[in-house]
């Protein structure tokens, strides 16, 4: 049941009560004239304080709820006020509760902080009432105590006396630090109501409201721009990329999701970083959406942030505080219900409708009801996965033209025609030593026909497009954040230094104690290159040898692959000696995707461990070191497979009767006659279906529901009574079991790998981008009910770019361009096609290749073991056999080198990465210069907003002159240089309307 909403107080009323002398609003309880009469009271440190800031309010009384007193004094007598129903108007659920409110159903809750309680009922409620006042606190605690040790009887274990003793203290550190915590809270102005009497056992919450005066004094201090009256109409650009634009958006407005918008989109209010001396100029047509629930918790959240205790060691803050468990969770509250009768609409529930539900994965995404809700950062990602997946959409198509291609030309493919052709009777020699047998290169009719698929001239083409696609999604990417940069008024926001992370601060105390003879006073002490000298080790130690680990596993595989080969062709069953090589790929690949998605989770758990300990200074640095090594870690653990078909294997094999062998007598495996590329695509398809099937789709589907069935086992609640409860909890509670937000970098990187997949290795699987097309429109589905239902609130955190994520991919594209070209010269057969062709068939044609690309080996040459244990298995002795190289035949001058062809061939290869890569480099530095990184459009739009803004301040100081009775003109000047400066005259450099400000 969705309570009513939170009515708040009128802003006239507010600001009135406020402007006078120093005296609290009105319905202040007695608590906030307490604090507010103490002299005493430190202010909130970086914060002006003027006639219109009311400094440190305190607490409003709720029904039943906590008294919070002043440290170090008693707290005076305070009246028990109730609130009764009819007093809280019409609609107010019963015992005067809101689910975002608090008990008086007035104010809202903006933040959330939970907490382990012991206690329960009315005891526990007496126990908070009284924890608050300095007297009462001490001698809760020493009674704790006294009853600890009177336990400690004879008759009981002396080691479970002590351990609860030891956790009675713990309990009691903890209460005292949540009391300390909360009172500097109310010092900064924060209204708290405490909820230990909740409906889940053994959870208590403390619910945080921000009044008026507090968010107009945040968002001054944190440079929040919001609208103000002036409004501009749009203008279009009328070149043709923006009329196509245009449109293109009317062709496709069906797909448009139905969000209501309050505003046309033709029009925009000019925005400006907020002053409390300038309310007059702001939209407060509408108080109560002025400060939406997205800013009001973004607002209590930075208040947390630079709210510090001293009761400790250290200072520790909201971070500290979650980290040795004084608070358990800290969230803001959802807008309201998604599911029921008598749902009031809100943006939670549009969002569901309109983007998290599976019947509407056609339409486009409501990114503006996204940034609104979740915050700028929640919100380009989703931007950011959008574009990717409509650019997804011609990479797909293309794909699926050059897959068709190669289905369409495969009958007329002479090198397949050969190979499957049984006249031609050519003899192959064995593939493993003594257990494999000679064969029929016409056996391998089947492998030689699916290569075609993926190995023919218009692999070529589309390499080169995907080279270029990449720069266009980059340079598309770029201007579309640039417009919503614009739309979200972030065109002139920069990134300010983030607070100091707690573990940071600790180094710091440390060092201070350490040097506390050897540094002077005023002298700064931070960590240095050498203090984290260790750390910077052990994560290069730790690195190399992940990655190490990551090569073993690969090595395994080779190991497993070799092994099984050769036991299947001792196997005695027809069926497993005639799949012998479909056998082993396919079990290989799902053998290589297991421990990828077992290693990931270890090497995340593994960069977050070595990124503390280099105990970086700030949260974004933090984040950003995390990402860069959870990155190089699982790129690798990912692509090592890969790397290891298309380049290594089959050239690190020797000739028959001098072959090279690993481990003992581990012969190294070789290509199929028809080259890698077949065994490099059923990996990549294994892998990246896998990844997309398993870890980023049921995990996230089938860890969360695992969840929810232990949390109910260990409730030993059915399904029914599960319902009923979730009827009865609040907004906050039913929110308190959603699971936690991890961040947003998880679903960054899943798209960073998947991009990966898309670009580097296109050349072998033209139909990477339709599977990543098809995962994205079910991810964004996915992940959208994720945000929406299964997730608490994330803070809605500031940005106008994706910060590092931008360089990963612009990297990844850069080094796509390089794998592609290596792919098609050394991995396929393109380039000694292209070789044999026009330089060595006799009419031109490709008749003869086959013939030409195989090498003659004397079977007397083997060495002593190595020969088949059943030479005759073909029904005759075979004398010679041939093998895939280009080597002298047998008897020449110089048996088995390397002929005149190979070398030629060779340089082709080499000759066609630099010129693939030179002309590809080349084409998209010019794309990249050619289309502007900020739509022309957009540039002239932030150029008027500057006028506009410039022309309402001129406005505005101009009718404030006239209405003071003067004239705004300013008069001639006096060209008399002896004259003195008047008493009335402004100081030269101050601003001469400077004195009417508070007019």
């Amino acid at each position: 049941m969705e309570g009513r909403e939170c009515v708040e107080k009128p802003i006239e009323s507010q600001h009135n009560h406020d402007a006078e002398n120093g005296s609290p609003p009105p319905g202040t309880s007695s608590v906030e004239r307490l604090l507010s009469d103490d002299p005493g009271l430190p202010e909130p440190a970086d914060m002006r304080r003027n006639d219109d800031y009311y400094p440190v309010p305190g607490e409003e009384k709720s029904p039943d709820g906590p008294s919070y007193g002043v440290p170090g004094r008693e707290p005076k007598k305070i009246p028990d006020e109730k609130i009764r129903m009819q007093d809280l108007g019409p609609g107010a659920p019963a015992g005067g509760r809101s689910e975002a409110c608090f008990e008086d159903g007035v104010r809202r809750v903006d933040y959330v902080l939970a907490y382990h309680v012991k206690k329960t009922g009315a005891a526990h409620r007496r126990a908070a009432r009284g924890a608050d006042g300095g007297l009462l606190r001490r001698l809760r605690r020493s009674m704790s105590l006294r009853g600890s040790r009177a336990a400690l009887q004879p008759r009981d274990d002396p080691e479970v006396a002590a351990q609860q003793q030891q956790a009675s203290y713990h309990d009691d550190d903890k209460r005292f630090s949540r009391t300390q915590f909360e009172e500097k809270l109310l010092e900064m102005g924060l209204q708290l109501e405490r909820d230990e009497e909740s409906n889940i056992p053994g959870i208590g919450f403390l619910k945080i409201h921000a009044p008026w005066n507090i968010l107009c004094r945040e968002a001054e201090f944190l440079k929040l721009k919001m609208p103000t009256k002036k409004v501009y109409e749009v203008n279009q650009g009328n070149n043709i990329v923006e009329n196509i634009r245009l449109f293109i958006h009317k062709v496709t407005a069906p797909l448009h999701p139905k969000v209501d918008c309050s505003r046309p989109q033709s029009v925009k209010p000019l925005s400006h970083p907020f002053s409390r001396e300038k309310q007059h100029l702001f939209d407060l047509s509408d108080p109560d959406s002025f400060f939406g629930s997205k800013t009001r918790s973004f607002i209590v959240y930075e208040v947390l942030k630079r709210t510090r205790i001293t009761t400790r060691p250290r200072r520790a803050g909201i971070t500290s505080l979650l980290g040795s468990g004084v608070y358990t969770a800290a969230y803001p509250v959802h807008d309201g219900d998604i599911e029921g009768v008598d749902i009031k609409t809100n943006d939670r529930k549009l969002l569901y409708e309109e983007w998290a539900s599976y019947s509407v994965f056609y339409k486009y995404q409501p990114i503006s009801l996204i940034r609104k809700y979740f915050g700028e950062k929640v919100g380009l990602y989703f931007a950011w996965l959008g574009v990717y997946t409509q650019m997804l959409i011609p990479a797909a198509i293309v794909g699926v033209i050059v897959f068709l291609y190669g289905c369409a030309t495969v009958d007329d493919d002479i090198p397949s025609m050969e190979i499957c052709d049984p006249r031609n009777n050519i003899t192959m020699c064995p593939m493993c030593d003594s257990a494999c047998s000679y064969w029929r290169l016409s056996s391998a009719c089947g492998t030689a026909r699916a290569s075609h698929l993926f190995d023919n001239p218009a692999t070529v083409f589309f390499s080169i497009f995907m080279a270029l696609w990449a720069v266009l999604f980059m340079e598309h990417w770029k201007r579309r954040q640039m417009r919503l940069n614009y739309i979200w008024d972030l065109t002139g926001y920069e990134e300010e230094e983030d607070h100091f992370r707690a573990d940071y601060e600790l180094r710091i105390i440390k060092k201070k104690q350490r040097n506390e003879h050897k540094t002077p006073k005023n002298e700064k002490v931070k960590l240095t290159c050498t203090d984290r000298m260790p750390a910077y080790l052990t994560t290069l130690v730790m690195m190399a040898f992940m990655i190490t680990v990551t090569f073993a596993i690969v090595f395994g595989v080779i190991l497993y692959r070799i092994t099984i080969k050769s036991l299947l062709h001792f196997s005695s069953y027809p069926a497993a000696r005639s799949n012998i090589r479909a056998t082993v790929k396919t079990t290989a690949a799902i053998i290589n995707l297991i421990a990828i998605i077992i290693m990931d989770e270890i090497y995340a758990a593994i960069a977050r461990w070595l990124t503390r300990l280099e105990v970086p200074k700030t949260d974004k640095s933090f984040e950003d070191r995390l990402i860069f090594k959870t990155f190089i870690l699982k790129f690798v653990n990912a692509f090592t497979p890969i790397v290891y078909l298309a380049f290594f294997r089959g050239r690190l094999v020797g000739r028959p009767g001098s072959y090279l062998y690993v481990v003992g007598s581990y012969r190294m495996e070789e290509c199929a006659h028809a080259g890698c590329l077949m065994e490099l695509c059923i990996q990549l398809c294994i892998t990246m279906l896998g990844k997309q099937l398993i870890q980023n789709n049921l995990f996230e589907i089938g860890i969360p529901k695992l969840k929810k069935l232990l949390r109910r086992r260990k409730t030993d609640m059915d399904a029914e009574q599960e319902a009923e409860l979730n009827k009865r909890l609040l907004r906050h509670e039913k929110d308190h079991q959603l699971g936690p937000f991890g961040g947003l970098a998880p679903e960054y990187m899943e798209m960073i790998i998947q991009f990966g997949m898309v670009t580097l290795f296109v050349a072998s699987f033209p139909l990477a981008p339709l599977f990543a097309l098809l995962n994205n429109i079910i991810e964004i589905r996915l992940d959208a009910k994720k945000f929406v239902m299964g997730l608490r609130r994330p803070i809605a955190v500031r940005a106008k770019d994706i910060g590092i994520w931008y360089n990963l991919l612009r990297g990844l594209s850069k080094v796509a361009v390089i794998v592609n070209a290596f792919v098609i010269s050394f991995t396929s057969d393109f380039i000694p096609r292209l070789v044999y062709q026009y330089m060595y068939s006799p009419d031109g044609s490709m008749h003869g290749f086959v013939n030409h690309t195989l090498s003659v080996f004397n079977t007397s040459d083997f060495q002593t073991g190595t020969a088949p244990l059943d030479p005759e298995i073909l029904g005759y002795k075979v004398p010679l056999c041939r093998y895939k190289d280009y080597r002298e035949p047998p008897g020449s001058s110089s048996s088995y080198e390397f002929t005149k062809e190979f070398w030629a061939i060779l340089a082709a290869r080499l000759a066609f990465v630099i010129l693939f890569q030179n002309v590809v480099m080349l084409m998209s530095d010019f794309i990249d210069w050619l289309i502007p990184d900020i739509p022309k459009d957009i540039s002239l739009q932030i150029h008027k907003e500057k006028i506009l803004m410039v022309e309402l301040f001129m406005k505005e100081e101009q009718s404030r002159w006239y209405s003071g009775g003067r004239d705004p003109r300013p008069e001639k000047a006096d060209p008399s240089p002896l004259l003195k400066r008047s008493p009335l005259m402004p100081p030269p450099g101050r601003d001469p309307y400077a004195h009417t400000a508070n007019c």
